[in-house]
């Protein structure tokens, strides 16, 4: 997160435009963040989209005359389709269309996110963008979540998540372990038999 991936897509997206070509931006309908019909950044920027919950109903609400005269589409936030390969393919391959796609390749524990990496080997060109680490101001290849939340799927900001490096990352981790093991030491069996009272 924070590496500036909205940002390079709508700039792709704009680029796209300026060049003639018609164009239409997809996000997820879960990212309700900082506006519901548009894809923003996270210093403000703003395209208009299509807030959806899946990637297969965008022909059929968009209409077919009009899906057949796009040239290009952006998918922002891709992760969190799960269509994802199949709406690439479908919409690259066959109907000819430049796919954009920006996401997070993996969660806050490093495992692969939704279908980001299975898109990879479609792709023409692949970048990946690092952020700063808000601990050191090295680069930041992971995402660190702020809060004790466990589900994968937790849409925020800087209020629940920040960009660290590979060192921060594991040390936290490793914070994290020594405290829970700390913890569970000093936890009461659950079968043994134990007297409480009250100090006044």
């Amino acid at each position: 997160m924070f590496a500036g991936k909205t940002t390079g897509l709508l700039r792709r997206i704009k680029s796209e435009s300026g060049s003639g070509r018609t164009v239409a931006m997809i996000k997820s309908s879960k990212d309700t963040r900082y506006a519901k019909d548009s894809v923003v950044t996270h210093d403000g920027l703003k395209f208009p989209c299509w807030a959806l919950p899946d990637l297969a109903s965008f022909q059929h609400k968009l209409g077919d005359d009009e899906y057949q005269k796009l040239d290009v589409i952006g998918i922002d936030e891709a992760q969190f389709f799960e269509d994802l390969y199949d709406f690439c393919c479908k919409a690259a391959d066959h109907d000819g269309k430049t796919i954009i796609v920006a996401g997070l390749d993996g969660d806050y524990l490093r495992r692969s996110f939704g279908s980001m990496l299975d898109v990879i080997p479609l792709a023409d060109t692949v970048t990946k963008l690092t952020a700063r680490c808000e601990l050191c101001g090295g680069r930041a290849f992971f995402t660190w979540r702020k809060t004790s939340e466990t589900k994968t799927e937790l849409i925020g900001g800087s209020d629940l998540y920040m960009p660290v490096c590979r060192q921060h990352y594991v040390s936290g981790e490793s914070a994290i372990e020594s405290t829970r093991t700390v913890l569970e030491s000093f936890k009461v069996p659950h079968d043994s038999q134990t007297e409480v009272s009250a100090v006044m």
